[in-house]
């Protein structure tokens, strides 16, 4: 014979089978009926025990062995319940049925696993590569999904009341806000963060390897130009990112480069000088010295009647008109017009486009311009330009200028 135990035990397992199958098929828009789910403060919390625990298992099918439970999660998920239920108590006294406030309870917890296996089906299904450009649109539908399960809970324990119905449906609709905003459901078992990669200190250019490396990889830049071709206007580029204290403008010129050798036909002849701790190694360092030899080879290698140089230069700018040249713990000579325009005149070069995206940019227009030159600023000679944030890729005017603009056009002018 069975135990009492055993036969307690035996039905309290059939009691909360019956309560997970017919919260599948209320979830699933089956046919189920109010007296198909068994109801009471035990099968409740056998529910809720078993939604912690289909709720673990998907954590476990989405991070394998190396996760780790979560007790945070936990502790949010238990902070849950009494909100449950405190909303569905506010909707039982709003029907007049206290009755139907463990009801609610039940059937909503009944339908918590069905959700779950759903919702890593989904995440199996994104990951697989085939799905994943439909992921945000499954996670909508899901929460839609989520909304007309309550509604028909609703229309199942009660029927259609009316304007009552109407106000328990906003009670459960600003329960699954709260339960979304305030506690955001993460895996009980989640995926162990990974241990931060131990940080080599930065490469400095005082280095000595790196000090002696910079002389060849500007020689090494211009010894790799393409030859000039005859009877061909040839667009040369020079770009300058001189603020080491930003990656954007780095991330800005490399983005340059790539837009002006695809529309351009820049490729090979292109003279790249940075201001970073990342690149020193691969750059040669943006410095008023290395931007004037430049364009002193370039003014040697080009036809200067028929071929074109591109000057961008992005950095901060201050309202002396001094551009800022910085690379720690270099003290830099900081980049005047009047400098500029006097290494241009040396370099022979007679056809110039100067773009410079940095504040009060507009000062060098009055040193640089000539009959052959164009120059293109972000900001006139009093006002601040925007736009480089830290984790930024453009500045505004860069963006607008290169990424947009000329992706439209081939003329410089009709760009600006």
């Amino acid at each position: 014979m069975n135990s009492p135990h055993g036969a307690a035990a035996s039905v309290a397992w059939r009691a909360l089978a019956r309560n997970l199958i017919a919260g599948a098929r209320l979830a699933s828009f089956l046919p189920v009926r109010a007296f198909d789910f068994r109801i009471s403060v035990g099968h409740y919390a056998a529910l809720v025990a078993a939604g912690l625990a289909f709720w673990f298992a998907g954590g476990f099918a989405r991070n394998g062995l190396s996760g780790s439970f979560d007790f945070g999660a936990f502790t949010a998920a238990l902070a849950e319940v009494p909100l449950a239920l405190g909303a569905c108590y506010l909707a039982a006294r709003l029907l007049r049925n206290p009755q139907l406030t463990l009801a609610f309870a039940v059937l909503f917890a009944a339908t918590d696993p069905f959700f779950e296996i759903v919702g890593v089906c989904l995440q199996f299904a994104a990951e697989s590569g085939a799905a994943a450009p439909y992921a945000g649109v499954a996670t909508g539908v899901l929460v839609a999904w989520s909304f007309a399960v309550v509604a028909r809970t609703q229309f199942v324990l009660t029927g259609w009341r009316g304007r009552v119905s109407v106000q328990v449906f906003g009670i459960f609709v600003a329960l699954l806000l709260v339960l979304v905003v305030l506690f955001p459901r993460n895996d009980l078992w989640s995926a162990q963060e990974e241990e931060a990669d131990v940080v080599s200190p930065a490469t400095s250019v005082v280095d000595e390897e790196v000090f002696h490396a910079q002389g060849r990889l500007l020689d090494e830049q211009l010894a790799a130009l393409r030859p000039q071709r005859p009877r061909v206007d040839d667009l040369y580029f020079v770009g300058v990112a001189a603020d080491a204290g930003q990656d954007t403008f780095l991330k800005e010129l490399e983005s340059i480069r790539r837009l002006l050798e695809g529309r351009f036909d820049t490729l090979g002849r292109s003279i790249t000088l940075v201001n970073n701790p990342d690149t020193l190694t691969q750059f040669p360092i943006a410095s008023v010295s290395n931007l004037r030899a430049a364009l002193a080879h370039l003014g040697k290698a080009l036809d200067a009647d028929n071929d074109i140089v591109l000057l961008h230069i992005a950095t901060h700018g201050g309202s002396d008109h001094r551009l800022v040249f910085d690379l720690p713990p270099l003290d830099l000579a900081q980049l005047t017009p009047v400098a500029l325009a006097r290494m241009l005149a040396d370099s022979g070069i007679k056809w110039k486009v100067i773009v410079i995206s940095a504040c009060f940019s507009g000062g060098f227009i009055e040193p640089l311009k000539d009959a052959n030159t164009l120059v293109i600023t972000a900001a006139d000679a009093t006002h601040s330009s925007f736009g480089c944030d830290y984790d930024s890729d453009y500045t505004w005017f860069s963006q607008a200028f290169y990424d947009q603009a000329l992706r439209e056009t081939y003329s410089f002018t009709d760009a600006f």
